[in-house]
């Protein structure tokens, strides 16, 4: 679909990337770091996920980096009101092993091209506050804080801040 850098490229993903997909999302879960979710999602409990993304304007994306599957991204509908079409968020997972090779940094910027080529005009993204790794991303890439959810969430007993950051597209 896309190539990014020879070493980076995306492609839609398919029904049969879903249990990787899912693999990758329970792999964040111990950290409590990057999901809210505290025990391992099913492929069954992502199906209406993953069709909802089955669109070319709300992308689910694989990553590979040299032609290895490493990650995924997707773009989702934000609050389902015709007024917010334009608004998405965006949700970045990479294996651990991948990370630190600028592999999020190249998604989001061919993922920000892709989305003002669909008309996307605001992107957004919650990360919590102590995700210090996705918050430098993200900053790096030009996002600003719109707003801060305090003490929103409980992980093991500790209330953890969202952060809302996003990024008016050209």
């Amino acid at each position: 679909m896309t190539e990014f850098n020879n070493d980076i490229t995306f492609k839609k993903a398919e029904l049969n990337d879903l249990p990787y997909i899912v693999d990758i999302y329970n792999q964040t879960i111990p950290s409590r770091m990057i999901t809210a979710d505290t025990s391992p999602v099913t492929v069954a409990d992502r199906i209406t996920w993953f069709e909802a993304h089955n669109t070319t304007n709300r992308p689910l994306w694989l990553i590979q980096y040299k032609n290895k599957p490493c990650g995924w991204v997707s773009l989702s509908t934000f609050y389902g009101r015709p007024a917010f079409n334009k608004t998405v968020e965006v949700s970045l997972y990479i294996e651990e092993q991948y990370r630190g090779k600028k592999i999020g940094q190249y998604t989001m910027q061919t993922l920000e091209k892709y989305a003002q080529e669909i008309g996307i005009c605001n992107i957004f993204c919650f990360i919590f506050g102590h995700n210090q790794p996705s918050l430098a991303l993200f900053n790096k890439l030009g996002y600003q804080k719109w707003g801060l959810l305090p003490g929103i969430a409980e992980l093991d007993e500790i209330k953890r801040d969202l952060v809302i950051l996003g990024k008016q597209l050209k």
